[in-house]
C-alpha cells in the first residue's frame, strides 16, 4: 500500500517538473524576438548619431578651411599694402612739388618757387612727424655714437672737445628707434687738452708702477 502511494507521489512530481520546463521554454521563446528588436533599434540609433556627428565634422572642417583662406588673404593684403595709408598722405606733397616745378623756368618768379619748395618741405616734415618720425637736432650737441657717425674731426677752440660742429646728413628717429644716424663733423681735442690728458695718463702709470 505504502509503495503504491510513493510511486503515485513521484509520478505527480515528475508531471509538475515537466509542466515547469514547458512554461520556461515558452517564456524564453517569447523573449528572444523582443531582445532582437531592441538590439536593432539601438544599432539604428547609433548609426544615426554617427551620421549626425560625421556631418558636423565635415561642416566644421569646411568652415575652418574658409577661415584659414580668409586669414591668409588678410595677411597677404596687410603685408603687401601696409604702406598704402602713408603713401596716400604723401601724394599731396608730390602734387605740391609738381606745382612748384612748373615755375622753375620762370626766371621772374623765383620767389614763388622758393615759397613753394619751402611749403612742400614743411608739409613733408609734418607728415613724417605724424608718423612718429623725428629729425635729430645735432649741431652743438655732445657727440654720441648711438646717434652720430663722425666723418671727420676739426679744431675749434670755441666749443668743448667732441662737440658736433656741423651736420653733413640729417639723422632720424622712428619712435624710439634710430633709423638713420646723423653724419657729422666733430671738434677735436685741443693741444692743451691732449697734453693734460697725456700727463694724467703718465701720472697714473707712475703711480701704478710705484
Amino acid at each position: 500500500m505504502n509503495k503504491h502511494k510513493k510511486d503515485k507521489n513521484h509520478e505527480e512530481q515528475n508531471i509538475e517538473q515537466e509542466e515547469i520546463k514547458s512554461e520556461d521554454t515558452l517564456q524564453q521563446g517569447s523573449e528572444e524576438p523582443a531582445q532582437s528588436e531592441k538590439s536593432d533599434a539601438k544599432i539604428a540609433e547609433l548609426e544615426a548619431r554617427v551620421k549626425e556627428w560625421n556631418d558636423k565634422f565635415l561642416r566644421k572642417a569646411a568652415e575652418f578651411e574658409n577661415y584659414k583662406r580668409r586669414t591668409e588673404n588678410d595677411q597677404f593684403n596687410l603685408i603687401n599694402y601696409a604702406a598704402e595709408s602713408f603713401i596716400i598722405k604723401l601724394l599731396p606733397v608730390v602734387d605740391d612739388f609738381e606745382r612748384s616745378m612748373e615755375h622753375i623756368d620762370d626766371i621772374d618768379n623765383n620767389k614763388s618757387v622758393k615759397d613753394g619748395i619751402k611749403l612742400v618741405y614743411e608739409k613733408l616734415l609734418k607728415l613724417l612727424n605724424e608718423q612718429g618720425v623725428k629729425k635729430m637736432q645735432t649741431k652743438g650737441e655732445p657727440f654720441n655714437v648711438d646717434y652720430h657717425d663722425a666723418l671727420m674731426q676739426r679744431k675749434d677752440d670755441s666749443v668743448p672737445p667732441h662737440t658736433v660742429l656741423e651736420e653733413v646728413e640729417s639723422g632720424y628717429l622712428y619712435r624710439d628707434k634710430v633709423i638713420r644716424h646723423a653724419k657729422v663733423i666733430v671738434s677735436e681735442e685741443s693741444t692743451d687738452d691732449s697734453q693734460i690728458s697725456n700727463e694724467g695718463s703718465s701720472e697714473s702709470s707712475t703711480e701704478k708702477e710705484n
